[in-house]
């Protein structure tokens, strides 16, 4: 909604002012298609042939994060808290291998299937299983055990970011783009000298919309549309950093209740449950 917002006002304060200096709009309209052509095609060009389709689809799948915001809501927090809370006090009191089929066949898992959102992300499934598996295999060095999954995160991290690094590169560029635009348009209008004045200025009026548009997109649109995909990305990833941090906790000895309570201080403030609120759904967990 704030993207919405935001756009809104780039539109309504840039074009508004230049209308209440006295602009015409005409030579920009005039100029649109083809600057748009030249600039926003090369850059989407540009983008096409220094990235895979795998990146490409990505780019594509990850804009309406933008607008949409983070996927983890504050209740996926408390369930991922409440699903750890559920797995851990299980092995203090039964032992590891009682989770063994859990973690085997986590989508025919009683326990999971109490939480479809998470099951439904195969990374923080596969996150947690994979761990448990590593502990099941008698690996209880948590040193060890963090460091296996800090690779894990980390390799995650890199793929998930590579689309918001292709935003950026691309709005890195749009400035030079439209000096090619402006360039183009100064030739064509160096073939044209000999016309009266008032069309060369047209046309020189026209030439340096491309500079304008270059500048206008890379630093309004596509240049804020990559923060803020950094920005969601980033707090989406603090949702697998509290699955690391209840599971080490539990690994170093810490009861239950310690271990979430470790993994609630490190969710993300705005969706941070209290104390109380999280107590409150452990109790209802484990009914």
């Amino acid at each position: 909604m704030m993207a919405i917002i935001g756009l809104v006002v780039v539109f309504v304060m840039v074009f508004g002012g230049y209308l209440f200096a006295g602009g015409h709009m005409e030579v920009i309209l005039a100029a649109l298609p083809p600057e748009l052509m030249i600039i926003f095609g090369g850059a989407a060009g540009a983008l096409i042939t220094g990235n895979s389709t795998v990146i490409l689809k990505q780019v594509l799948g990850s804009m309406g994060k933008i607008f949409k915001g983070p996927k983890w809501t504050e209740q996926d927090f408390k369930d991922v808290l409440c699903l750890l809370f559920t797995i851990t006090k299980m092995i203090k009191s039964k032992g590891i291998l009682v989770i063994e089929s859990h973690i085997e066949k986590p989508e025919e898992s009683n326990i999971f299937q109490k939480y479809p959102r998470i099951l439904a992300d195969h990374f923080a499934t596969d996150f947690i299983c994979d761990t448990l598996r590593l502990l099941s295999m008698n690996l209880d060095d948590a040193h060890q055990v963090f460091d296996a999954m800090e690779a894990q995160l980390e390799k995650h991290h890199h793929e998930n970011m590579e689309p918001q690094h292709a935003l950026q590169t691309m709005a890195d560029g749009l400035p030079a783009i439209g000096i090619v635009a402006a360039v183009l348009g100064v030739i064509k209008t160096m073939a044209a000298v000999t016309e009266p004045p008032e069309v060369l200025g047209g046309m020189i009026g026209k030439a340096l919309v491309g500079t304008f548009l270059g500048v206008f997109l890379a630093y309004l649109i596509v240049g804020p549309f990559s923060v803020r995909m950094k920005q969601v990305l980033e707090e989406e990833h603090r949702f697998y950093l509290i699955i690391r941090d209840v599971l080490v906790a539990h690994l170093n000895g810490n009861a239950p209740q310690v271990s979430v309570e470790i993994g609630r201080g490190n969710v993300p403030s705005q969706v941070q449950p209290s104390f109380f609120e999280l107590e409150e759904a452990l109790n209802s967990a484990t009914e």
